[in-house]
């Protein structure tokens, strides 16, 4: 609480803003045809040619969607919430059929350092330090634990953070890449039940100001194309995407039918309780829900959507690759007004 010399509370909420809070303004382009524009950033050893990276949830990423993620030119984080040798032996399935290794995740405590040996011993060269919370202390042990170990033969992905603060720290641990976002993906429940979150936009415009070295990548609340294309412009190197990935026949689940025909797989968050049950056998918090998802058929379609709209992103802002696209992109705030416009609001007309 602050209060002035009179004893009275001062209020110091800082505003922020949402992706559907502003738009990016249109400017001047000399791009003729969008084959022009370069998606492309280069992660780790990886030359990738789309900035789009599958979360690494048991409802998304396993060998399938690592496979088709490389093969579409991003690139896929396999889930730690297995044993050991099941997440090495997805690894080998991936690089034994395209000869390209995918990144898999580890935690802070227990078995994270044996785990990364082993992820490493076979080919692998990112881990993700996957938690929910990464501005902590046993974050910065494990970063700098692994740092110790692996020096710059291993490039290691941590999150999530939320603020310019915990970025720097984080890249100063250790850190090569950083996921941005804290509590804004579909199924986290995080900012319901414990009052604390930035929106993801406004995580990745202020941890763009860091003069550290670190990959910034937007994790958390991305619908759209346009989405990915404002965290993009805000200051991001890739965007790492769950909701929109999942339900496809690479994410991992059945398929299921209901009694009218409806196809739908499961999508849960890690921190649901029906995750934490099935991973660990306790439930040490509620920051998720566990939901359906409409079945969409193969990711690929789905990735060459993200594609277009993407690239087509960067062409209203004369932009030809992500450098050019940090320095000429212009954000405005539209009011609800401008939200409602810039919808197709014909489907939501009064008939």
């Amino acid at each position: 609480m602050i209060v002035d010399s009179n004893g009275d509370v001062v209020s110091k909420i800082k505003g922020t803003v949402s992706f559907d809070d502003v738009l990016l303004q249109p400017n001047y382009s000399d791009i003729e045809s969008r084959s022009e524009v370069n998606l492309g950033h280069r992660l780790a050893f990886n030359d990738l040619t789309l900035p789009i990276i599958s979360s690494p949830m048991d409802t998304v990423t396993e060998h399938n969607m690592a496979s088709s993620m490389a093969s579409l030119g991003g690139f896929g984080i396999i889930h730690r919430y297995n044993t050991i040798k099941q997440q090495v032996q997805m690894v080998e399935t991936v690089a034994a059929n395209l000869a390209r290794f995918p990144g898999a995740a580890i935690g802070v405590s227990g078995d994270f350092l044996d785990r990364a040996r082993e992820l490493y011993e076979v080919g692998t060269n990112v881990v993700c330090i996957d938690i929910a919370h990464g501005h902590h202390v046993l974050m910065e042990r494990a970063l700098k634990t692994l740092k110790d170990a692996f020096g710059s033969a291993l490039h290691i992905m941590a999150g999530n953070v939320a603020t310019l603060t915990a970025f720097n720290d984080l890249a100063d641990w250790g850190a090569d890449s950083i996921k941005i976002g804290i509590g804004g993906g579909s199924i986290c429940s995080t900012r319901i039940q414990t009052g604390h979150g930035v929106p993801t936009l406004q995580s990745v415009l202020n941890c763009a100001q860091s003069d550290r070295d670190a990959l910034l990548i937007a994790d958390g609340g991305i619908k759209t194309s346009g989405d990915a294309v404002k965290a993009l412009a805000a200051g991001a190197h890739f965007v790492m995407l769950g909701s929109l990935l999942a339900g496809t026949d690479e994410s991992p689940g059945e398929i299921h039918t209901d009694i009218d025909g409806y196809k739908y797989k499961v999508y849960r968050g890690m921190a649901s309780q029906e995750a934490q049950m099935q991973w660990r056998g306790s439930v040490s918090s509620l920051e998720g829900v566990s939901t359906t998802i409409p079945y969409k058929g193969s990711v690929t379609g789905i990735i060459e959507d993200l594609r277009v709209g993407i690239r087509s992103g960067f062409s209203y802002s004369g932009a030809r690759n992500l450098a050019e696209l940090h320095e000429k992109a212009t954000f405005i705030q539209q009011t609800p007004a401008g939200q409602l416009e810039s919808s197709t609001h014909i489907l939501t007309r009064n008939k």
